[in-house]
């Protein structure tokens, strides 16, 4: 999922390790199988391998919006932009766009003039349809970092 759910997102053996509070070796296992697989790119900086998705890969698109199912973000797009008012953004922010399931998803929302006591409301109808803390956030100017879901 870490790979998946933002193109951008990368990682080292060791971060990786830490961040899943697992072992190296079961990373080095799993990181080798979705490269040789072809799933992963590896890339040698200094004294490390970094590892990103490859997006060239015939099955990254299909990989990514089964990433993005699993988690509920089609849905939170879909019932956003059907009643919030001018969206001209949808951008998931926090651990979610750097690949960490940690339950809580939050999404800036950005448009001129948006409805944010339908927003008040959604929240809590969300977490109920995902299985997931849903924060959303209000802003006028467009979002440059995280996980663009739509964009007008």
């Amino acid at each position: 999922m870490k790979f998946f759910i933002n193109a951008a997102n990368r990682g080292h053996m060791r971060g990786l390790a830490e961040e899943f509070n697992e072992s190296t070796n079961a990373i080095r296992k799993e990181l080798n199988n979705l490269s040789e697989a072809g799933y992963l790119e590896k890339e040698a900086q200094q004294n490390r391998v970094t590892y990103r998705a490859n997006i060239r890969h015939p099955l990254f698109g299909s990989l990514q919006d089964i990433v993005h199912k699993y988690l509920g973000l089609d849905r939170i797009v879909e019932t956003v932009l059907s009643r919030m008012g001018e969206v001209e953004q949808v951008v998931i922010t926090g651990d979610y766009a750097e690949g960490r399931d940690s339950g809580v998803v939050e999404v800036t929302v950005v448009g001129p003039s948006l409805n944010a006591d339908y927003l008040a409301q959604l929240a809590p109808k969300m977490e109920g349809v995902i299985g997931r803390k849903v924060v959303f956030t209000l802003s006028y100017k467009k979002i440059d970092n995280g996980l663009v879901l739509y964009e007008r």
